[in-house]
């Protein structure tokens, strides 16, 4: 058996190894190490596979988070809406840009942003919404644009784990993550479902105006050259990153299809099991499986992911604080059972090797193993 990883990049590489190192190579045969054609032509590619009108890449996830919350002009003091069980990077962008991270709940079954807990966290200063694609699936989007346009505010969908997520909207119609609210963010992390061999990111939108704003912002608030009308970043993807990224894009949705198999093997095995609850699904999304993340009732967590590793089997917590009890982030605004799912969530999660290469063997050793070992 191969030995087992969470993330196996190098038998993805592999496969597809032909076309990556021919992409690289073309890079390294041109020298355009830096706005090359391979970023240009990149996202052209990714704009015709998620529908998005515009595709801005930039260097990374996070920066994509802050690009998106400049471009949007608001202000120091104004409220930005943000789920408090997530990766740091969203409520990071906020507190660095002098802007009020507000902090709310999560749903149980889907750990997604709760729609009810973001109608009960808005104030007059509240300026927009930041919900979070967790671990492969889209929140809930059709109830957070109507808050949104109920109460005048932006969204800025958080889709570093989602790519390629699809949600369909009440009337039939379906889009995909990040191409909903007014700007939407990814990453393209190695570990990613979209990934690069280094850091990556981008940002879509389908509004012209915030188009050229965010372009603007993420080139050091330039339009012409060496006149600076906004204060800007330096962000932008390289194009031996690009290469990589246009050489993986026509695999994207083999690669989802490999994830969800392995997810509903996953699901088959731990169906019922008593204490153990599989990822629940978000009705209206698809779910791309960035992360296979199990809550555990009455078991002893870090035993069973200690005896999974004794039998060389990864098993990683995403994410063992959530925000509101981060050191960086703390809050008189809030203490320790003001947001009882998130907490609970926090204690109980373990996600399992989750990749686009997982084989049968390899599947069906890890769920043994789960169930042997689960007390």
């Amino acid at each position: 058996m191969r030995t087992i990883q969470m993330v196996d990049l190098q038998t993805q590489y592999a496969a597809i190894k032909t076309d990556i190192d021919r992409g690289i190579q073309e890079v390294l045969d041109s020298a355009a190490f830096v706005k090359g054609p391979q970023v240009t032509r990149f996202a052209e590619h990714l704009q015709a596979y998620t529908g998005a009108k515009h595709v801005i890449p930039v260097g990374n996830g996070t920066d994509a988070l802050q690009i998106a919350l400049m471009a949007l002009g608001l202000k120091e003091g104004d409220e930005v809406i943000t789920p408090t069980f997530t990766f740091i990077a969203t409520a990071e962008v906020v507190a660095l840009l002098g802007l009020t991270p507000v902090v709310v709940d999560v749903d149980w079954e889907t750990m997604n942003i709760s729609v009810d807990a973001i109608r009960r966290a808005i104030t007059p200063k509240t300026k927009a919404i930041v919900p979070v694609h967790l671990f492969g699936q889209c929140a809930n989007m059709e109830a957070i644009l109507q808050i949104a346009e109920e109460h005048h505010l932006y969204v800025v969908e958080d889709a570093c784990q989602a790519i390629g997520a699809e949600y369909t909207f009440s009337d039939g119609h379906r889009q995909q993550a990040g191409t909903m609210g007014e700007i939407g963010c990814t990453s393209f992390f190695p570990s990613k479902n979209l990934g690069c061999y280094g850091d990556g990111g981008a940002l879509f939108t389908n509004d012209d105006a915030l188009a050229a704003q965010i372009k603007a912002i993420a080139n050091h608030g330039m339009v012409v050259r060496y006149h600076h009308e906004l204060v800007g970043v330096n962000s932008r993807l390289d194009s031996i990153q690009a290469a990589i990224l246009d050489a993986k894009l026509p695999h994207l949705n083999e690669y989802t299809a490999a994830r969800q198999a392995a997810a509903a093997y996953y699901d088959r095995a731990f169906a019922n099991h008593p204490k153990m609850l599989v990822p629940g699904r978000e009705k209206a999304s698809t779910h791309v499986f960035h992360q296979y993340t199990l809550r555990l009732i009455g078991a002893d967590r870090d035993r069973l992911k200690e005896g999974l590793a004794e039998r060389h089997i990864p098993a990683m917590v995403y994410y063992p604080i959530p925000l509101h009890l981060q050191k960086a982030y703390q809050d008189p605004r809030y203490k320790q059972g003001d947001f009882p799912v998130a907490e609970r969530l926090a204690a109980c999660v373990l996600s399992l090797p989750m990749h686009t290469c997982l084989d049968e063997e390899q599947l069906q050793y890890i769920t043994r193993s789960v169930l042997e070992l689960i007390q």
